[in-house]
């Protein structure tokens, strides 16, 4: 691929990505409160339709001053956030996808692979924010996230990726599920049931990495949701036995491991079993 054709690649996919993270916004407000998907946007404090050039992500709220062109009411800031952050996850996807091609020399990122991370990276900004928000994980969300990702990697074995890639991914999912599942069943107040649906999730996408991945990430989600409490209980933002949202860790802890969780395991075998 050459230089012109990759720049043109990643703005394209920062383009998809802020239309994709206006749509997650419309997600993150709607699915909680059982609006359908469908229909047109309307200003939650007067009810006024958004119009198209309303619509356009960032520039809009920035055009606007963050309020509702009808009533004035201020608009969050999230909203531009979220289209931002959608942006430059969908960029990074396509970027570590060019830069693997380009390490190993093939092709090792097909087009499935790619739509599937960038599934993964648009569902889970839409379930953080949602947890956040509720303390759920809607099965509506979480369980097609399960489905596509099991179509593209099966999708990208047919076009030739080793099909035993697909089965340590499915032991990723069921082990990982398996885990949750008996943490909630030892303690049921300490987790909710969305989060051993999205454990599936992330041990498929881990275990679809490979090993080093799939125990990092897992292990990240626990320290990073453990410091984020305690940095709660010693501000008195939060006390103890009261519920916080582990989803966020989660997926905080999967993209550690995607990222970097082979490089971790390895660096950690090597100190600890010094050759």
């Amino acid at each position: 691929m050459t230089p012109a054709l990759q720049a043109y690649s990643l703005v394209l996919a920062g383009v998809f990505g802020l239309v994709i993270g206006s749509f997650l916004n419309v997600v993150v407000y709607r699915v909680p409160a059982g609006i359908p998907l469908t229909g047109p946007s309307r200003c939650p404090a007067c009810g006024a339709p958004v119009r198209a050039w309303q619509n356009v992500p960032v520039l809009s709220w920035i055009a606007l001053r963050g309020r509702c062109a009808s009533c004035g009411t201020g608009i969050s800031p999230r909203y531009p956030l979220v289209e931002l952050a959608t942006g430059l996850a969908f960029v990074g996807v396509v970027w570590a996808a060019m830069d693997a091609e380009r390490l190993s020399g093939t092709p090792v990122y097909s087009a499935p692979l790619v739509a599937a991370f960038l599934w993964f990276a648009a569902a889970g900004i839409a379930l953080a924010l949602v947890d956040l928000d509720t303390l759920r994980l809607p099965r509506s969300i979480v369980i097609p996230t399960f489905a596509v990702a099991a179509a593209l990697f099966t999708a990208a074995c047919v076009l030739g990726v080793p099909w035993a890639i697909l089965g340590r991914a499915a032991i990723g999912a069921a082990a990982l599920y398996a885990f949750y599942f008996l943490l909630r069943w030892i303690r049921p107040d300490g987790m909710g049931g969305g989060d051993v649906t999205l454990a599936a999730v992330v041990g498929l996408y881990l275990g679809w990495l490979g090993w080093g991945a799939l125990v990092v990430g897992a292990f990240a989600a626990f320290l990073l949701g453990g410091v984020y409490g305690i940095a709660l209980i010693l501000t008195r933002r939060a006390g103890r036995g009261q519920a916080i949202p582990f989803g966020p860790w989660m997926l905080a802890g999967a993209w550690v491991g995607i990222v970097a969780g082979e490089q971790i395991a390895r660096a950690y075998i090597d100190w600890a079993i010094p050759a």
